[in-house]
């Protein structure tokens, strides 16, 4: 099913050499598709080449256990740019969005659970069974954090202004400073229309730790301290509002995903506000599942792609780049030996596979492979994708019946009442080991897509952290230690529904060094690098080199690793091919 439409036959291969591309686009992943239907589009010979035997990259459906098709990386669609969706028309090329009918589900060990985004008098309801206060905050939140993605929408979809680099003609430098004014120019429209107190908000949110933001908005928990004394014996309990900390954990989990760092980071405020950015036919923060499996993004857009014209070819990997005496790239090498030979290449790699790997050594400057080798790739992301005989059953959820209820299709959050929870699961982290109580966003497609799983039977995802990359208690080579941290992450999800463990047939699993070695990601960072405010927007995915272009001539950056950044999105794809046009255009004139 998804190797329709492209091919690893010999013809297909033989095609590559037949000719001098215009493009070759390293990487079938989303953003490497989105890159190259914008070039075939733009009137260019195009061919992809992936390295696996499917594409897709992180976007991908496998069915690893007979039956049961897993969205073995990425698991929910809620960031691809509603551009991309329209211009490239995904709909007519299958793609299909499935609404949950609730938002998020966060189950309490102590009987209560918090139900979102069935409707706004439901939430007020929900909310107001832990906090009045709470209640009443929520929706000026909500409205908040959505004025600021109206901002961020303009910046997602723009390219970023980056510097001039080497000999450039008097005309060029012309272009670039009017095309820098133009860019700095709706900037500060944008912002003006924000306001000078929404400004200093969202500026707020940029640079503060997530727990400083839902503080501010929502009940700060304080302990007080109760001194009984009983027969001689002194008791010391703690007695504080517990009530409020279940939706502050439960939206600051939005904020770790994907990363190391803790809910006390400063900046960690902006992945907060990544992750509810993006939106579903128009309403914001919706995260939809995608009827097949997130592979059916990746097909859809490869649709688009070959009906423009693209070539793709899978079990194709490239070993390096061919770069002339003159330092401009001509094609690429791949792992077999055969030469592919194009005017421009674009890498979907990581930054570090591109320009530590791909590109031979004495070609980069010394200041930016430095630059590439000191960016933060650490990760404290597996992935379980679980094969069930039966749909969990929540305890505590009075809604529980046999049939799927809202709290199926939401995303679940296990092990998130508390914002204490989620630093502890860190600190464990930082520590060096695998989270002793791990925080999980556990999905479940197939309670609204009954293409995944057989009748009956149900696909589970978990999205679980935190994991170091080199535990320091042993490793994930070891068939036991992983064992171990599966079951554990199971055991957690036994006590909120009973039976689970009981229903497992099956599962896979991908540990930080499984998806750097499967999926190419360094580190198995899911982003191609850290989102922190050190390595966004004209700092992605270095200082001076945000723009797409490389040291390399002829060689761009097209995935995750350059700027907006990470997750489902295709913005980086669609805006590197873009500037490959513009310069290819400008080139003939």
């Amino acid at each position: 099913m998804w190797k329709r439409g492209f091919s690893s036959s010999a013809r297909a291969r033989r095609a590559l050499t037949e000719k001098k591309w215009d493009a070759l686009v390293v990487g079938g992943g989303h953003n490497g598709l989105t890159a190259a239907a914008y070039l075939a589009r733009g009137g260019l010979s195009v061919a992809v080449l992936e390295r696996r035997h499917l594409i897709g990259g992180a976007a991908v459906t496998e069915e690893v256990i007979p039956g049961f098709k897993f969205s073995r990386c990425s698991y929910l669609l809620s960031l691809l740019r509603p551009s991309i969706v329209r211009e490239l028309d995904l709909v007519r090329h299958g793609l299909k969005l499935l609404k949950p009918i609730a938002s998020s589900f966060t189950p309490c060990l102590d009987g209560r659970y918090l139900l979102l985004g069935v409707n706004d008098e439901h939430d007020y309801l929900e909310l107001s069974k832990f906090s009045k206060m709470d209640a009443d905050a929520y929706p000026r939140y909500e409205n908040q954090l959505h004025k600021f993605c109206e901002f961020m929408d303009f910046i997602l979809d723009s390219r970023t202004p980056g510097n001039l680099h080497g000999g450039s003609s008097f005309n060029n430098q012309l272009r670039d400073k009017w095309q820098k004014s133009v860019f700095w120019a709706s900037c500060l429209r944008h912002a003006l229309s924000l306001g000078q107190k929404d400004m200093v908000e969202f500026v707020d949110i940029l640079l503060s730790p997530t727990s400083k933001v839902l503080n501010k908005w929502f009940e700060f928990i304080t302990f007080a301290l109760l001194v009984i004394v009983k027969e001689t014996k002194i008791l010391v309990t703690n007695r504080g509002n517990m009530q409020s900390d279940v939706l502050k954990a439960t939206l600051a989990v939005d904020a770790i995903i994907g990363s190391m760092v803790s809910i006390h980071t400063s900046g960690s405020g902006y992945v907060l506000l990544h992750h509810v950015m993006g939106e579903t036919d128009g309403d914001r923060n919706i995260w939809s599942h995608v009827e097949g499996g997130m592979g059916s993004i990746s097909l859809a857009i490869s649709n688009a792609a070959k009906e423009a014209g693209v070539h793709i070819v899978t079990d194709a990997e490239v070993s390096q780049l061919m770069i002339e005496d003159s330092g401009i790239v001509n094609g690429v090498l791949l792992a077999d030996g055969t030469q592919v030979y194009s005017l421009v290449v674009l890498s979907n790699a990581t930054p570090y596979k591109t320009f530590m790997e791909f590109i031979p050594r004495g070609i980069l400057p010394d200041d930016f492979l430095c630059a590439i080798k000191n960016s933060d790739y650490s990760s404290g992301t597996t992935k379980i994708n679980v094969a069930v005989d039966r749909l969990p059953q929540f305890q505590c959820c009075r809604l529980s019946h046999p049939e799927v209820g809202p709290q199926h299709t939401a995303t679940i959050r296990i092990g998130c009442e508390s914002m204490e929870n989620i630093d502890s699961a860190c600190q464990d982290a930082w520590n060096g080991i695998p989270s002793r109580r791990p925080v999980m966003e556990m999905t479940i497609p197939s309670s609204l897509d009954e293409t995944i799983s057989p009748p009956g039977k149900h696909v589970v995802s978990l999205f679980t952290q935190y994991t170091p990359y080199k535990p320091s208690d042993g490793s994930w080579e070891d068939a036991a230690y992983r064992e171990s941290y599966a079951h554990r992450c199971f055991d957690i999800i036994e006590e909120y529904a009973p039976g689970f463990r009981s229903s497992v047939i099956g599962y896979d699993m991908l540990t930080p060094p499984d998806l750097e070695r499967e999926f190419g990601l360094t580190g198995g960072n899911i982003f191609h690098g850290a989102m922190g405010l050190d390595s966004l927007f004209l700092l992605r995915p270095v200082k001076g080199w945000s723009n797409y272009r490389t040291p390399v001539r002829g060689l761009y950056m097209c995935g995750s690793g350059s700027h907006p950044g990470g997750g489902v999105m295709g913005a980086p794809g669609r805006n590197a091919a873009l500037s490959v046009l513009q310069d290819v255009n400008r080139s003939f004139r």
